[in-house]
């Protein structure tokens, strides 16, 4: 408010100026001279008619300075009704959206989605994944967590990919399109990989379905657009493969992880006992194995600490979010795929060998205090 009313000042002075120069109301033209040559004379009429035009200005300064405070504080007012009003739009919208997320608490994936979820204050039910039988999923011939059941009114839609669900439900939420339509703008399409094995992959899954209006209120310039896009894509195609390398980095900490993962996850007592001791021990040479893949470093922290470092840059120390004064799509997505971490040595040492922990405090508290 303080640069508007200063911005303000100026047209105010120019008012009084004008004023203080015009002649006085009922004078004519031709009594001009007279009027100043009265003007020169003494005595206290003389001097009342000297202030005149000074008190006459100094109100006038006076009253832009009020017209400007006026005209601020209505403008702050009314950017604040509009927040207030799209966030009840968005409140509305959300509110006709029943969501059920499949996943497996402990992959990374699934986690990026709980944070999206979370930080919109989007209601979702969870079912936990048996990763054995899969039993939970058995309706889908996509076989991959996580999955949002989403219930618009009469319409259920089947939502896969971590990130075509945030794509598709971040486009309802700011266009408020049906869902039906939006998830048609990211097609599935059958590819083979580099190991030769056919995958599902989705088109456009970065982008987010906007009207020009809408993508500029969301992002104020294609910059900022491009730069999301890009981290969210990062986080998938290299972040999401640095963690398992580094949570099984050792027999010890494959152990710790699988215990983590048996405790968390859907398994039963026989499945449970098997997957912590034969898991870890799979675990622990599979990513030996993912690390000549990715082509990571003998000491693998140096990648996990590298890529840490390179988010916290890509930020930058004037801003506290990459998304500003809160977290955009990119922050959630780095911050749910390392938050799979925490609790084992791997996020201990990250947390203690680079310079995220400010970064990501920031991000669990915006999470914390989104409205619920």
């Amino acid at each position: 408010m303080a640069h508007a009313v200063r911005a303000l000042w100026p047209h105010g002075r120019a008012v009084a100026w004008r004023l203080g120069d015009r002649p006085a109301l009922g004078l004519h033209a031709h009594s001009r001279a007279g009027f100043t040559r009265a003007a020169g004379g003494s005595g206290p009429a003389a001097t009342a008619r000297k202030r005149g035009p000074r008190l006459l200005g100094a109100a006038a300064l006076a009253l832009g300075g009020a017209l400007g405070l006026y005209h601020t504080a209505r403008w702050h007012l009314r950017a604040q009704d509009l927040r207030a009003e799209r966030s009840a739009a968005q409140l509305s919208l959300s509110s006709r959206l029943q969501l059920t997320l499949y996943q497996y608490k402990t992959c990374p994936f699934c986690s990026k989605v709980r944070a999206f979820l979370d930080f919109h204050a989007l209601p979702y039910q969870v079912v936990e994944v048996n990763p054995v039988s899969r039993a939970e999923i058995k309706f889908s011939s996509y076989r991959k967590v996580p999955i949002v059941m989403a219930q618009e009114g009469e319409s259920l839609q089947q939502l896969n990919d971590s990130s075509v669900i945030i794509s598709a439900l971040k486009t309802y939420l700011v266009s408020g399109q049906p869902l039906a339509d939006i998830i048609t703008y990211y097609p599935p399409m059958k590819a083979v990989n580099d190991q030769g094995k056919e995958v599902t992959e989705f088109c456009n899954k970065y982008w987010l379905m906007l009207d020009e209006k809408e993508a500029q209120r969301m992002y104020g310039g294609k910059e900022a657009r491009t730069e999301e896009m890009k981290w969210r894509q990062w986080a998938d195609d290299w972040l999401v493969h640095i963690i398992s390398p580094n949570v099984y980095r050792t027999p010890a900490e494959a152990l710790a992880s699988f215990d983590y993962i048996v405790k968390e996850g859907n398994f039963g007592t026989v499945e449970g006992a098997m997957a912590k001791y034969v898991g870890a021990a799979a675990m622990y040479f599979i990513s030996k194995r993912l690390k000549r893949r990715h082509h990571l470093r003998d000491d693998v922290r140096e990648d996990l600490y590298e890529a840490a470092n390179k988010w916290v840059a890509a930020v930058g120390k004037d801003r506290p979010f990459m998304g500003g004064q809160k977290p955009n799509l990119a922050d959630l997505a780095v911050y749910g795929v390392l938050r799979v971490m925490e609790g084992l040595e791997a996020f201990d040492d990250l947390m203690r060998h680079t310079h995220i922990q400010p970064w990501y405090l920031r991000v669990e508290k915006a999470i914390a205090e989104a409205p619920q």
